[in-house]
């Protein structure tokens, strides 16, 4: 059985950090597109970052490059979300999904999804 955890999610001052876990089981990350996914309070979820295979390639939403990094520890199985710098508006409910498809913005496409981790970006 496939199942990917988050943690790491909170309360933040703006122009703080937090660094997001999605630990899997079940499945090798090592092997697996990871997407991050977000969804704020009356909007749509959107995509936020795709590692392809291994990281070779990694895609950021415009709204979070330079501020949010992608990271994978493969002897953990785990992969992170290091966010900085952050804002008001990053203030959602953070998701993980994994597939072995090519990166894709929609939620849908992913084949294993975590419950998500709620971060909140408030003075």
């Amino acid at each position: 059985q496939v199942q990917l955890v988050e943690s790491g999610g909170g309360l933040v001052q703006p122009g703080g950090s937090l660094r997001l876990s999605c630990a899997a089981s079940g499945i090798s990350l090592d092997y697996s597109v990871i997407g991050w996914f977000r969804q704020g309070p009356g909007k749509e979820r959107e995509a936020v970052a795709c590692a392809s295979y291994s990281g070779a390639s990694i895609y950021y939403v415009g709204s979070v490059k330079g501020r949010f990094t992608f990271s994978r520890d493969i002897a953990k199985n785990t992969a992170y979300l290091q966010m900085n710098s952050m804002k008001p508006e990053d203030t959602a409910v953070y998701y993980c999904a994994a597939s072995d498809r090519l990166c894709s913005s929609v939620y849908n496409r992913y084949d294993y999804r975590g419950q998500g981790t709620q971060v909140t970006v408030s003075s």
